[in-house]
């Protein structure tokens, strides 16, 4: 399943994604938020184990089910609809993390296809920020967008590098790119 109206924001944590994906739902437009903060979020009011800094493969498995269920509530064509982070995601961290790459998360994302273009936010230490869900510094947070580089690559996207400016400028950028 193609979802050429599906276009995904990528890199490491803290680099702006959330902010550009709010401002582009503020405008109108379809989001798709990232899962991974929510999942951590329940995990820890549920006392579960599905947290990175507890288990790692756990919360890969978590946030894939999460991605596969977003991916299938989007209707292919029309309007566009801004995923924060997309099944490759997954494939990235994993390796950042060290994991095997399971076999049924490479069909996924060779078979559930975004649009071609995907939106890679650099590091930008000036904004990044910890905070109780996101536990990584800023070097994890620069590993983890040469993750996401590598994973989208390697399955066949396009890169389009959002430059650090303002998030109104963010948006003009991304809207005009489409």
């Amino acid at each position: 399943m193609n979802l050429q109206n599906g276009y995904v924001f990528t890199g490491g944590p803290g680099a702006g994604k959330t902010s550009v994906i709010a401002a582009l739902a503020a405008k109108g437009f379809s989001v798709v938020p990232e899962s991974g903060r929510q999942i951590i979020q329940e995990q820890v009011a549920s006392g579960g184990e599905a947290l990175p800094w507890a288990n790692k493969t756990l919360f890969r498995d978590r946030m894939l089910t999460a991605a596969l269920h977003d991916f299938k509530q989007q209707a292919p064509g029309g309007q566009p609809v801004f995923f924060d982070r997309g099944i490759p995601d997954l494939i990235g961290y994993s390796r950042l993390e060290n994991l095997p790459v399971p076999a049924v998360l490479e069909a996924y994302a060779a078979a559930m296809r975004y649009h071609p273009r995907v939106f890679i936010f650099p590091p930008w230490e000036e904004i990044y920020r910890g905070d109780t869900e996101r536990k990584q510094d800023y070097a994890t947070a620069v590993a983890t967008y040469e993750a996401m580089k590598g994973a989208y690559t390697g399955n066949g996207y396009t890169l389009m590098t959002v430059p650090p400016a303002s998030v109104a400028d963010r948006v003009a950028f991304i809207l005009a790119n489409l």
